[in-house]
C-alpha cells in the first residue's frame, strides 16, 4: 500500500504541542488542524503560517473560518497547492496522486469517519477535510489526517466514505479537493523565520478596521434567542461558528507571538490568551443562557475579549 509519509501509523502517532489536550482549544477547525500535523509530520514548524489569524473578523452571522493562505504555506515552506480536478472516481485520482508524493486534502462526509465518534459518526451527514496520506482499494483501508490526529478507517465505512454503494446509474458527489506538492528540500529555520516575519506584517495591516469582537457583542444576545428556538444541537453549530471560531483563532495568534519574537510581543500575546479564554468562559455561559432561556447575563459577556482586542492591536502596534 503506497503512501506520502510511510513511517507514521495510527497507533503511535504523537501529535503536535499545539493539539495538546492541556490547551483551552485542543482542536481548531479541521483545515487548520490537519496542516499543524501535516508539518509536524514533516519536522517543519506550524507556528510559522499563523500570522493570518491577525485577519480574523466577524462576518455579520458568523467569525472568519481562519484558514492558512496558500500562498503563505508555498513563501514559508515550499508546499505549492491547488485544486485538483475529480472526474473520475475520487480513489482512483488518490492513487495516482499518492503515487507521486502528493498529498490529496478532500472534503468528506464525516457520517463515515469513526474520529468523529460523539458528534458526527453514523449520527450526522457534515462536510469534513482529511489529507489521505495511504490508501488500499482492494482492502477497503484508508489512513489519514483529521482534525487534531492520524487515523484508520476500513470495511463499510471506506464503501461510505467513497461512495461505493452507488450503481452505475447513480451521480456521484464530486468532492472539493486540493493536493499538495512538496518542495525536493524544505527551506531552513532561519529562512522561515525571516518570511514569517515579512508575513506578519502583511496580516497585521490586513488586521479589520473594527473591533470584529465588539461588532459579535452587538448582535449576539439577539442571535442566541433565535438559537434558542431551534433544536439543541443547533447550539452546537452555533457556538463552533462564533465563539469557538474565534477562540481557537486568537489562542494559535499568541502561540504565534510566542514563536515569532519571544519576549517582543509578550503583552499582545497576553491579551491573545485573554481573548480565547473570554470564548471559552461565554461557551459555557451561552449554553446555560440557551437552557435557561436567560439572556440578559450575555450583554456584557465579551466585552473583557472586545478590549483584550484592542490592547492587542496596540500593542503589536506599538512594537511595530
Amino acid at each position: 500500500m503506497s503512501s506520502v509519509f510511510p513511517a507514521i501509523r495510527p497507533d503511535g502517532y504523537r501529535q503536535h504541542a499545539l493539539h495538546s489536550n492541556e490547551r483551552m482549544w485542543p482542536e481548531t477547525n479541521c483545515y487548520i488542524d490537519l496542516w499543524i500535523e501535516v508539518l509536524n509530520t514533516l519536522r517543519l514548524p506550524p507556528e510559522a503560517m499563523l500570522g493570518f489569524t491577525l485577519t480574523q473578523d466577524f462576518e455579520g452571522d458568523q467569525f472568519t473560518f481562519f484558514k492558512v493562505p496558500l500562498e503563505d504555506l508555498e513563501a514559508l515552506y515550499g508546499i505549492r497547492v491547488t485544486e485538483l480536478a475529480i472526474f473520475d472516481r475520487v480513489e482512483h485520482h488518490v492513487e495516482t496522486q499518492i503515487s507521486r508524493s502528493r498529498l490529496c486534502l478532500i472534503e468528506m462526509d464525516s457520517f463515515y469517519m469513526p474520529d468523529t465518534h460523539g458528534t458526527a459518526y453514523r449520527t450526522e451527514h457534515g462536510k469534513t477535510t482529511v489529507a489521505i496520506n495511504r490508501l488500499d482499494v482492494a482492502a477497503k483501508r484508508v489512513e489519514y489526517f483529521h482534525n487534531a490526529g492520524y487515523f484508520q478507517l476500513e470495511g463499510e465505512d471506506f464503501d461510505g466514505l467513497f461512495q461505493m454503494h452507488l450503481t452505475d446509474g447513480d451521480s456521484p458527489f464530486l468532492p472539493y479537493t486540493e493536493f499538495a506538492k512538496f518542495p525536493e528540500a524544505f527551506p531552513g529555520e532561519n529562512y522561515i523565520g525571516d518570511v514569517a516575519h515579512r508575513l506578519f506584517k502583511i496580516h497585521f495591516s490586513r488586521r479589520p478596521a473594527e473591533n470584529p469582537i465588539r461588532a459579535f457583542a452587538k448582535q449576539f444576545p439577539q442571535q442566541v434567542e433565535v438559537v434558542a428556538e431551534r433544536p439543541f444541537g443547533f447550539f452546537h453549530k452555533y457556538a463552533f461558528n462564533t465563539l469557538r471560531q474565534f477562540g481557537a483563532n486568537f489562542e494559535l495568534a499568541a502561540d504565534h507571538l510566542a514563536w515569532l519574537s519571544p519576549g517582543r510581543f509578550a503583552q499582545a500575546e497576553e491579551n491573545a490568551r485573554r481573548i480565547s479564554e473570554v470564548a471559552k468562559s461565554v461557551q459555557f455561559q451561552l449554553a446555560r443562557a440557551v437552557t435557561r432561556r436567560k439572556f440578559e447575563p450575555l450583554q456584557a459577556a465579551l466585552d473583557p475579549g472586545a478590549d483584550a482586542w484592542d490592547a492587542m492591536m496596540t500593542s503589536i502596534s506599538d512594537r511595530l
